[in-house]
């Protein structure tokens, strides 16, 4: 081997470097141990042990030192599934931004476009492109995107911006990098947000040209709190409001109308008496203020004063904005009342009439104007800071600009001459309407008081202060994992890591003996470069991604089955020890095999990269660095011990006594049995076809079709059917729970309002879950079920949301992913082989293996105690499975390449049936240290991935069975009897 000293250089200088970069992470999870004894079952101390000691020196080289939070930046960065938090991805709303261009235009084909737009969204297409299509098929020519009411407004104009002159196209330019501003504008703000929230390496990312932004947060707990944090919108107003005694003719006049649709008349019970009994007090009979007769009335719990109207529950607030919204009631509004704004407080803890504690919002009535806009925005507002009001309760204060204080000053002063309030309101929900007392209030300082606790001024500073988005965020896909479950995750895929590796190398040492010790020695080393390089460039390792580590123990050592295969081959032809060493190193002997194999392996990898997201991102990352590292070691430091070995003794024989003879003069017909094997592998493609499309169909996940996920663990066993049977009936549509893993857990999935978006969607769904499994948890509060913290052993320990929009987009990646691979394979092979025959005999059995697994899932997935559900994780195995099936079969091909190169006698069957026969040893080997490995992780590597492992598993399998039961017979079918005849003169000839 050429440049020996070179390479030694290198592979000490890499490893080197590795371990001073993992070096960092040792002694994180040293300090975090110590932080975590200090601490006992108490997050809160453990976190503040943290924070006191992060700029304290934790670790020393000698000639520098490292401070904790430099050691924890430089760590190898664990996934929410091994670390726990909370991962979401929000899409700005495009439709929003498109508006606040437009000036809100009341343009009908501009509105009309707009709500086709988003009517006819598709997979992988843009809000954005859809509305322009809708647009030209709206407008047919009449109406430009430049007309003065749409965006040739007074904003747009100017230098960059839109003229009346200017076509749709050149204005589509325009509104594009305008609407790219705003995304890049939200991203600041929600990165901002995220900074000042302090959570430990936040990871924030803008997905492409979508619209949509990726935040990852390790560690987060409180799932309601983030959620807020991340979707508010942060438009604060200030609003005059109506008093209820304004008002108070309107609610009764509404009250009386509803009855003629809304009366029910059973109860009987009578209204608890308060302060608007005496605006019923005309009422024609008495029985009109029974309990069941008054619509609105009665699901007011207690009534207001001042600027509130009443409290009601917050499962109310639905049906009494919908009374509100209707023509025949607002019609019922005074004359200088009919642009009145309803509007909500947040949820607020009072004592009902029978003085029992419930939670309640208030109802306020803002003094709304023609273009429905405040008294004052909130754009005024310079600073902002959490404190405490005068009676010691949490606050936030503000300081407005110069025109804001004016405008304030003259607010304040109409409202304490007319004895009136001012709603302070934040994403159109109510924070405080306080009352002027003492005169106009100058300079611009204001407070926002509440029933908030710190943490909730703390949050809403910080999106004060970092700014409003340009339009609506909609957290359209999310995933919260506790860290009890990261940690189970983190033994598992170790567990089944180790267990992988000592079979790996277990039977390396079986086979080929001394040789094998080598190859083990190059797969450690290949694991060392392999942590060292996430490590140096920052990726994360992700339960899939460790997955994808014990893949690469067993395709590591690959390259060495066909380097060591190809070197017995060479001994058995008489070949001295260095001569045989030689040879099947060289380009003609295994490293043609080797590199066609792995490209198919990157270009397999890479496809998956670009259409996957998340963990499935880091499986397929971690699978491209593992390729890279372990044709480094398997074909270069292996190589270093073999020609030391040369050097010395010389006694390598790439075999043991057992297996010395193992595969030697093995002569099946694989040709011969074709027939059969065509007939077989029909049978199991229309059976499965069968049951995919006419029969069981497929499990498809929510990652497909859209939906929310819990992985709920209870107190003690439960009938799964029983649990669905209830949360049906709570939620009100179908809602499944399976038993996963054991009889205390089960993964429930809903599809409930899963088309729509906001944050008070998702607390609502926490809720319901919550209160219809409340008799399961008689000690757990609502905060403890839903929300994460350290040592969490009951409640929800994992939740997934997938939104309609992203699940199409998913879907649609899904489809191009498994085509693209196939169909870049196909050319690759072409060009490689220099024949079409070989590219359609590999995507033949590529093909067969696809429909095979696809089959097997439909089939079995009723049944099978684990879950077996089409989604990310499920495509990820089908490209593995393809890349994988693509190894066997390309070292098939290329023997009989070499032999029809070569001189091997006979007929054209005879010489692909040599190709197979002497390449079984390899074929079978390989396959054997996947099956090994993927087992290994099937058993030990945690039930949330048994399905994903189960489908690579079958594939593997079934890809052997095809490279040399499908591939080859379609090869030999598919060349021409001509080229056959040239080939068999040839070599019968020579």
């Amino acid at each position: 081997m050429q440049n020996k000293g070179l390479i030694k250089f290198f592979a000490i200088l890499f490893a080197l470097v590795s371990i001073y970069q993992l070096s960092f992470t040792f002694v994180a999870n040293n300090v975090k141990g110590e932080a975590k004894a200090f601490a006992g079952d108490n997050p809160d101390k453990e976190l503040k042990y943290l924070d006191s000691i992060g700029k304290e020196k934790v670790f020393s080289l000698g000639f520098t030192d490292f401070t904790y939070n430099e050691v924890k930046n430089k760590q190898l960065n664990k996934g929410l599934d091994l670390e726990g938090g909370i991962n979401v991805i929000l899409q700005i709303s495009i439709k929003d931004v498109l508006k606040g261009l437009a000036n809100n235009s009341k343009n009908p084909v501009f509105n009309k476009s707009l709500a086709d737009a988003s009517a006819n969204l598709e997979g992988n297409k843009t809000y954005l492109n859809k509305f322009f299509e809708a647009f030209e098929a709206n407008s047919k020519g009449t109406v430009k995107l430049a007309s003065p009411d749409i965006f040739a407004n007074r904003s747009l104009q100017g230098d960059g911006g839109i003229d009346f002159q200017m076509s749709d196209a050149q204005v589509q330019k325009v509104i594009k990098r305008k609407v790219d501003e705003s995304v890049e504008s939200a991203f600041k703000v929600l990165r901002e947000r995220i900074d000042k929230f302090g959570v430990t390496q936040p990871n924030i990312q803008k997905l492409g040209e979508t619209g949509r932004i990726l935040v990852e947060l390790p560690g987060a707990k409180d799932v309601d709190r983030i959620k807020k944090l991340l979707g508010g919108k942060a438009q604060l107003e200030f609003w005059e409001t109506y008093k209820i005694e304004e008002v108070g003719n309107f609610l009764v006049s509404a009250n009386e109308a509803l009855k003629a649709t809304e009366v029910k008349k059973t109860e009987t019970k009578t209204v608890a008496k308060d302060s608007l009994n005496a605006l019923l007090t005309d009422a024609k009979d008495s029985s009109d203020v029974k309990k069941g007769n008054n619509p609105l009335f009665d699901k007011m719990i207690v009534q207001g004063g001042g600027p509130v109207l009443g409290y009601f529950a917050v499962k109310d607030t639905a049906a009494i904005n919908g009374y509100f919204k209707r023509p025949e009631i607002r019609i019922l509004l005074a004359a200088d009342q009919h642009n009145a704004k309803f509007v909500w407080s947040k949820p607020t803890t009072i004592k009902d009439a029978k003085a029992k504690e419930v939670e309640a919002v208030e109802l306020y009535a803002l003094k709304g104007n023609r273009d429905n806009v405040p008294a004052m925005s909130g754009g005024v507002v310079t600073d902002a800071k959490d404190t405490f009001d005068q009676m010691g309760k949490p606050a936030v204060s503000m300081q407005m600009n110069s025109q804001g204080a004016k405008v304030w000053e003259e607010l304040t002063g109409r409202a304490f001459s007319q004895k009136g309030y001012i709603a302070i309101v934040l994403d159109n929900i109510v924070y405080s309407a306080p009352g002027v007392t003492s005169g106009p209030i100058a300079g611009g300082r204001s407070e926002i008081t509440g029933s908030f606790d710190v943490a909730e001024t703390k949050d809403l500073a910080n999106v004060l202060n970092a700014g409003k988005l340009p339009a609506s965020a909609d957290i359209i896909q999310s995933t919260v994992v506790g860290p009890s479950l990261g940690q189970a995750a983190i033994d598992a895929g170790t567990t089944s890591s180790v267990l992988g590796f000592l079979l790996v190398c277990a039977w390396m040492v079986f086979y080929y003996g001394k040789a094998g010790w080598y190859a083990n020695l190059a797969l450690l080393l290949n694991l060392l470069f392999l942590f060292g390089i996430m490590a140096s460039f920052g990726f994360v390792l992700t339960l899939p991604g460790i997955a994808g580590i014990v893949l690469t123990l067993g395709t590591a050592v690959d390259a060495n089955i066909i380097i060591y295969e190809r070197a017995k081959e060479e001994l058995r032809e008489g070949k001295s020890l260095s001569e045989a060493v030689a040879a099947s190193y060289g380009w003609h002997g295994a490293m043609r095999s080797i590199i066609d194999a792995n490209v198919t392996h990157v270009l397999t990898g890479a496809i998956l990269f670009i259409f996957g997201t998340g963990p499935i991102k880091g499986f397929a990352l971690t699978l491209l660095i593992g390729i890279v590292t372990s044709l480094f070691t398997s074909i270069f430091i292996a190589r270093i011990f073999i020609d030391r070995n040369i050097a010395g003794k010389g006694d390598l024989t790439f075999s043991t006594n057992i297996t010395k003879n193992w595969f030697t003069n093995f002569h099946y017909d694989f040709i011969k049995v074709k027939k059969f094997t065509y007939v077989f592998s029909s049978i199991v493609t229309v059976v499965s076809l069968t049951s995919i499309f006419f029969i069981n169909g497929l499990d498809e996940g929510v990652d497909f079709v859209g939906g929310r996920t819990f992985q709920v663990k209870f107190e003690k066993p439960v009938d799964a059917s029983v649990v669905s049977d209830e949360l049906s009936a709570a939620f009100g549509t179908p809602v499944e729970a399976k038993i996963l893993g054991d009889d205390d857990q089960l993964k429930i999935t809903t599809k409930y309002k899963i088309k729509e978006d906001g944050i008070a969607i998702d607390e609502e769904v926490n809720q319901k879950l919550y209160n219809a499994l409340q008799k399961y948890y008689p000690n757990t509060t609502y905060d403890k079920f839903i929300n994460s913290y350290n040592g969490k052993q009951v409640g929800v320990l994992q939740a997934s949301k997938v939104g309609a929009s992203i699940s199409e987009d998913i879907k649609t990646n899904s489809y191009w992913a498994v085509l693209g691979a196939m169909a870049v394979i196909f050319l690759y092979l072409m060009v490689s082989f220099r024949k079409w025959q070989y590219s359609l005999g590999a995507i033949a059995a590529v093909a067969h293996d696809v429909v095979f697994v696809l089959g097997v899932y439909s089939l079995c997935y009723k049944f099978m105690p684990f879950h077996m559900e089409m989604d990310q994780h499920f495509i990820a195995a089908i490209l593995t499975v393809i890349g994988y099936s693509m190894n066997d079969t390309v070292i098939v091909f290329d023997r009989v390449r070499e032999f029809i190169i070569g001189n091997r006698k006979g007929s054209f069957e005879d010489i692909v049936n040599a190709s197979i026969n002497t390449t079984l040893s390899r074929t079978l080997n390989t396959s054997l240290m996947m099956i090994i490995v993927l087992l290994t992780m099937f058993i030990f590597g945690g039930e949330s991935i048994r399905g994903f492992i189960f489908a690579m598993l079958i594939g593997i399998i079934v890809g052997t069975y095809s490279s040399l039961f499908i591939a080859t017979p379609v090869l030999v079918d598919t060349i021409s009897a001509d080229e056959k005849h040239t080939i068999e003169d040839k070599h019968n000839k020579a």
